[in-house]
């Protein structure tokens, strides 16, 4: 598999909240495993990008070290593993906000990624989003944790209303913020050259969901496209973070 990762602060903000990795690493059968996270930080006073890279190194170093079995990933215990590294995650910056006054309040989104084979494994916390393109379909795989997606799912607003709407930055669920956290996880079967984007609502929030599409169809080296992705929220709005991680399953 072929991946960029790419975070900009934007045009208006003082500093970069978005954190996001990428790493493909080998079983003892040399098999592909790939490990994709990203989290959006909120918290202030430059905490919450202190949130968002605790998230998303703690949630590469446990998954690193609990997915491998002795030759292959445990297939069969992955929703597990998932979730009980969220949860290991969110104790790290839950005690650190409590622990250390300048951290009080901080907490970050946190959307991941695992690929194995032709099985996509998505969890998430907040709205930072995982789409798949299939073909000429772009599928939006995670469901946001947000006051407006509550809002559109009841039928009460469009999703361009949404886009606009007063508190479409509130979210309902953060990692760090409660002691306890529960995460989504969803599973879906890819195909040879899908690709998989992981992006925060610094993108998803002002650029049109066929604009990002239509993006992603372009015949560009990824991270081109990744780049050119950023460049339209910039274009757009500018007045967030703005982070992508893309992907291509081959």
């Amino acid at each position: 598999m072929i991946y960029s990762c790419d975070s900009h602060i934007g045009k208006v903000r003082k500093n970069n909240e978005d954190y996001c990795m990428g790493e493909v690493i080998k079983t003892k059968n040399e098999e592909d495993i790939g490990i994709f996270a990203l989290a959006d930080g909120m918290g202030g006073h430059k905490k919450g990008e202190v949130a968002s890279k605790l998230a998303v190194e703690n949630i590469f170093k446990f998954l690193k070290e609990n997915l491998l079995q002795t030759s292959s990933i445990k297939i069969d215990y992955v929703d597990d593993v998932i979730k009980q590294a969220y949860n290991n995650v969110n104790s790290i910056i839950y005690k650190k906000s409590i622990e250390q006054e300048e951290c009080f309040g901080m907490g970050t989104t946190l959307v991941t990624a695992i690929i194995y084979k032709d099985n996509l494994y998505v969890a998430n916390v907040g709205d930072s989003r995982c789409y798949i393109l299939n073909d000429t379909e772009l599928n939006q795989i995670s469901i946001d944790h947000s006051v407006v997606e509550e809002l559109v799912r009841a039928n009460i607003i469009t999703e361009e209303e949404a886009r606009n709407h007063p508190r479409r930055n509130h979210i309902t669920r953060a990692m760090g913020t409660d002691e306890m956290v529960i995460v989504d996880i969803f599973k879906s079967k890819l195909k040879e050259n899908d690709l998989v984007l992981l992006a925060s609502d610094g993108l998803t929030g002002c650029v049109d969901k066929e604009d990002i599409k239509n993006m992603l169809l372009k015949n560009k080296d990824i991270s081109e496209i990744n780049k050119e992705l950023i460049n339209m929220a910039n274009d757009v709005s500018g007045k967030d973070n703005v982070s992508v991680v893309l992907i291509k399953h081959n």
